[in-house]
């Protein structure tokens, strides 16, 4: 059954040039993209984001960071997306990512580990409604090999 998650490329995956490659190996997962934004975060969204953070000590660093540059905000489809995505990513601290996984293999340290996926497919149609009005998602089919032709 295909389903859909949020992914957000964070600032640091943009500052440091990685949004192909991460996009890329999403997409080698079989996950299509169906939405995608360049945005600037702000407070309210950063809020609404983390709702559940926003009482919490770290919150104010968190959202500093994710406004302080532009993120790039996905909704990609698949079957299993969310569980596909969270594989894909790897633990949220990258020195307990494995290799192979985005943070394992390129990011920094917890607070820059590049990207964001939802953690269950409740959080992704709460958080894809945050980042996508009504009518941004598009339902498309695509061609896996469109270099088969039929004769």
């Amino acid at each position: 059954m295909s389903e859909r998650s949020l992914v957000l490329l964070k600032p640091d995956a943009l500052q440091r040039g990685l949004a192909g490659r991460i996009i890329s190996r999403l997409e080698d997962r079989g996950l299509k993209i169906v939405g995608m934004k360049l945005m600037q975060m702000d407070m309210p969204t950063a809020q609404r984001h983390y709702a559940e953070h926003v009482e919490k000590p770290f919150f104010a660093g968190l959202s500093s960071f994710m406004m302080s540059r532009p993120i790039v905000a996905m909704a990609v489809e698949g079957k299993s997306a969310v569980e596909v995505v969270r594989k894909t990513m790897g633990a949220t601290n990258p020195q307990n990512a494995e290799p192979g996984t985005i943070r394992g293999d390129l990011a920094v340290d917890i607070g820059r580990n590049l990207i964001h996926g939802s953690d269950s497919p409740e959080s992704a149609e709460r958080e894809l409604a945050i980042f996508f009005a009504d009518g941004d998602l598009l339902d498309y089919d695509r061609e896996i090999e469109p270099w088969v032709t039929e004769s």
